[in-house]
């Protein structure tokens, strides 16, 4: 069984962080439901374990480091954040690229509702949309497994600032852009987005 949590205020970066890590020891020692977790943050960016200093242009917000995958990103209002905390290992899917590969398939098929095609690249982590022959990046992937427990996850860009990710160069790609579903002419509430979101979730996990 999968649980369903939807936070409707700002969630503060390391309160979720911990949170994960405390619901996934739940989870690994068969104490908790899996959980899929739906907020926002506030402006920050965080560094994964790729990161490199010199991707930071200017330090407009806060930077948190963190242990997922992937390089610098950028949190805000207007993503849906969606973070996974999975049982792979009783899913008998102990397939790191498949489970990506399975959030890339999610993702898209969730966009086709709002007629965005996005496509899953294997070599650049996330979900991309042709934007008038520009490729550009619509939702960022960082993940990390404990035991086989997943947690982080995937922001989905919305209707966020776009010009809060000048701060960095985004997942260290310079000749590629990012771009949201408002930028996309799409105005969806994050309501009838979750529904989607869970609608699908469950035709692929």
């Amino acid at each position: 069984m999968v649980e369903w949590l939807i936070s409707d205020q700002l969630v503060d970066y390391n309160y979720a962080v911990k949170f994960m890590e405390k619901k996934i020891q739940q989870i690994h020692n068969n104490l908790s439901d899996e959980l899929v977790w739906l907020l926002q943050h506030p402006p920050l960016y965080t560094a994964g374990i790729s990161a490199a200093d010199d991707d930071v242009v200017e330090k407009l917000f806060p930077i948190h480091k963190t242990g997922r995958g992937g390089k610098y990103t950028y949190h805000g209002p207007g993503q849906r954040i969606m973070y996974l905390m999975l049982n792979l290992k009783k899913r008998n899917k102990c397939d790191i690229k498949l489970y990506i590969r399975d959030l890339g398939s999610w993702i898209i098929n969730v966009l086709k509702y709002f007629n965005i095609f996005g496509e899953f690249k294997e070599d650049r982590v996330g979900v991309w949309v042709d934007n008038n022959g520009v490729e550009e990046k619509i939702a960022a992937f960082g993940i990390r497994l404990r035991k086989w427990v997943t947690y982080h996850g995937i922001a989905l860009n919305v209707f966020p600032d776009l010009s809060h990710y000048k701060g960095i160069i985004p997942c260290g790609l310079k000749d590629y852009g990012v771009t949201s579903m408002k930028a996309l002419g799409i105005r969806a509430p994050l309501s009838k987005l979750d529904d989607i979101l869970k609608k699908e979730f469950y035709k692929i996990f």
